[in-house]
């Protein structure tokens, strides 16, 4: 009996521990927290993922990557009254939507021309915004 009740508290003590430790660590999409560097190394990957063509070896991972980086974004940025409101998250929060509504209706498939560009001209708005600090 006594050993029953140590096995169940040291069972108990492990499961807080890794539960602690896997839930304190950073984002499983690498965002560390500073807006701005979020802002421009989300950018940069969502445009890699554009770039690629859909035959590249990569292209799943990056867009998986993708889908993960918009998600804990816009809910890292969303919330804060200090980001929120700026322009250059409002522009941000618009290229997000479209490329995650795409990707979860298409999937990996190219995107067409005309969203490419719009999102190319939203990416220029949001860092002319980001480097004037709005």
């Amino acid at each position: 009996m006594f050993f029953k009740n140590f096995l169940s508290r040291v069972l108990a003590l492990v499961l807080v521990v890794v539960v602690g430790l896997v839930g304190c660590s950073s984002s499983p999409s690498g965002l560390s927290g500073n807006y701005t560097e979020d802002t421009l190394a989300v950018l940069e990957n969502i445009r890699t993922a554009i770039e690629l063509p859909s035959d590249a070896p990569e292209k799943k991972e990056t867009v998986t990557l993708v889908r993960q980086q918009i998600s804990d974004y816009a809910s890292r940025y969303r919330r804060n009254d200090k980001t929120a409101g700026l322009r250059s998250f409002t522009t941000m929060q618009t290229a997000l939507n479209a490329v995650a509504g795409y990707y979860s209706s298409y999937g990996n498939r190219p995107l067409p021309e005309k969203l490419k560009n719009r999102l190319a001209q939203e990416f220029k708005q949001v860092e002319i915004a980001i480097k004037r600090g709005v």
